[in-house]
């Protein structure tokens, strides 16, 4: 594990994975923005980080790359997989939301939305 100037362990194993010490991010959280290529300075502020415990993860990553890379894999393969199986098993009660008529007083928002949706659509 990583060590910092004081001494004390900045990651640490947990049942959730490689996570930074004191908070409940994880080094997977952090692989999101880096295979993004954001930098630091964006990351702290995304994740309510510390300078020092960024530059800790980076390192750490850095030096354990095919590790953290790995498991970063797995973390984003079961994470696909719990999607398709909610997705899956709450596909007749979200089939029964959207056939619900939309509530009164809501008719401007929801073509605010669809516009938006059409623009973005539109876009890609």
């Amino acid at each position: 594990m990583t060590l910092a100037s004081n001494g004390q362990t900045t990651i640490i194993r947990t049942e959730r994975g490689l996570t930074i010490a004191g908070t409940r991010i994880t080094l997977y959280d952090v692989m999101d923005y880096v295979t993004e290529q954001y930098p630091p300075k964006f990351i702290r502020a995304m994740l309510s980080l510390t300078d020092e415990q960024v530059d800790s993860a980076l390192s750490y990553i850095d030096a354990h790359r095919t590790e953290v890379e790995a498991e970063y894999h797995l973390v984003l393969q079961e994470t696909e997989e719990l999607r398709q199986y909610y997705e899956e098993e709450n596909r007749e009660r979200t089939a029964r939301i959207a056939a619900k008529p939309p509530k009164p007083g809501t008719e401007a928002i929801r073509a605010k939305l669809q516009a938006e949706r059409a623009k973005l659509e539109s876009q890609a």
